[in-house]
């Protein structure tokens, strides 16, 4: 029970990373999935500035220029949004535009204060297709809406659909740049004439704008997600602990065996004598976690400092070893030697000079079953 115990306490300070890389101190998580937040975390609102086109429906057959900044087309206008992440993928939210549009009709070149109000749902591409990341700089997403414009010069409300592409920048935790471009297409007139009777398809057919808005967005509440457990991970390397605390306990087991069958050999007269003798000279092992140069149980370290306490001045080899089983041979190479060094640290905690110590990286073996028990570091008193 004490062995799983303190198995379960060094989830929370390794992950498993992949193979060539050094494992850090945080526990393992699922790529695409996070913790679901309050209702109040992850709002936003932004304002920015916006240029719109327009392509109104009495201009069909006149022959007019496409070109959407010509003078007859072009208006500044500005926006406000409020909305909400639910999700790092989904969200939605409220716009409002201030605008004043041109409404080309082949007598006269009018303009018409509008206000445009919609609700758009939103679809965070980069989130869905890479995963959640705090840090992202960019972001890009899809949405799509409706809403009704407010004529105020020709007292007329029409209903419209909206989309676009909306792309923001991360300036700092709160604070983000904007970049929005769109179009709206009202359902009806927006000013309440006729139209155009030549036919036509249903985006042909109706007034429309083209717009890209600068501006600067806030964050509020709480921001960001915590993401869920990966217990597939968190289950392999809880096995590969257990799989280290298991080797130790063998490893100790068969050496009090071997100093049991020594003390039976000699004379009762000579036990404190042999005692200290084979204490001394029996290696001592320290285990690691897969892909790992910390040393999994500081326990190992027992047995370790007892053979520095013996050891009289004397010097010791540290043999580090890897698992031939996963990764190249270069690479385990190195993780060998660092597994090494790791223990040279605390012999030299323990009081023992740098002349005391002998590193000998072994690479990766294939010595012992499980593969686990071959993650380790033997420490052998020099003869």
């Amino acid at each position: 029970m004490k062995k799983m115990l303190f198995g379960l306490m060094l989830l929370g300070a390794t992950s498993a990373m992949a193979q060539n890389q050094e494992t850090t101190e945080i526990a393992p998580v699922d790529k695409y999935s996070v913790a679901t937040n309050r209702f109040w975390a992850n709002w936003f609102v932004t304002a920015g500035g916006d240029y719109v086109s327009s392509y109104s429906n009495q201009e069909r057959g006149m022959g007019l220029s496409k070109n959407p900044f010509e003078s007859f087309r072009r208006s500044w206008n500005g926006d406000i949004t409020v909305g909400k992440w639910f999700t790092p993928v989904i969200g939605v939210r409220a716009k409002a535009q201030m605008m004043q549009l041109q409404c080309v009709d082949g007598r006269e070149n009018p303009s018409f204060d509008m206000l445009n109000v919609n609700m758009q749902g939103m679809i965070n591409l980069r989130n869905l297709f890479a995963g959640y990341q705090p840090g992202r700089v960019w972001n890009i997403s899809l949405y799509a809406g409706t809403g009704f414009y407010r004529n105020f010069d020709a007292q007329h409300y029409a209903f419209m659909y909206t989309g676009g592409i909306l792309n923001t920048f991360n300036v700092t935790k709160r604070l983000f740049i904007n970049l929005d471009i769109y179009s709206n297409t009202a359902l009806n007139e927006l000013d309440n004439g006729a139209g155009y009777k030549g036919g036509g398809n249903f985006f042909t057919s109706k007034d429309r704008q083209f717009g890209v808005s600068l501006g600067l967005g806030v964050n509020l509440g709480k921001v960001g997600w915590s993401k869920t457990p990966d217990l597939e991970a968190i289950n392999a390397m809880h096995k590969a602990q257990t799989d280290a605390l298991n080797a130790s306990l063998a490893e100790q087991q068969s050496e009090n065996d071997k100093l049991k069958g020594l003390l039976a050999k000699r004379p009762e007269t000579s036990t404190s004598t042999v005692t200290k003798e084979v204490a001394v000279t029996t290696p001592v092992s320290v285990f690691f976690n897969l892909n790992s140069s910390r040393i999994a149980s500081k326990k190992d370290l027992v047995n370790v400092q007892a053979l520095v306490d013996q050891l009289n001045g004397g010097k010791v080899e540290v043999y580090g070893y890897a698992d031939s089983k996963t990764g190249s041979a270069d690479y385990n190479k190195q993780l060998s030697e660092r597994r090494a060094e790791a223990v040279a640290k605390e012999l030299k905690k323990m009081g023992l000079k740098d002349e005391q110590i002998i590193i000998k990286p072994m690479g990766g073996v294939n010595e012992l079953t499980p593969a686990s028990y071959n993650r380790r570091v033997i420490v052998k008193v020099v003869k």
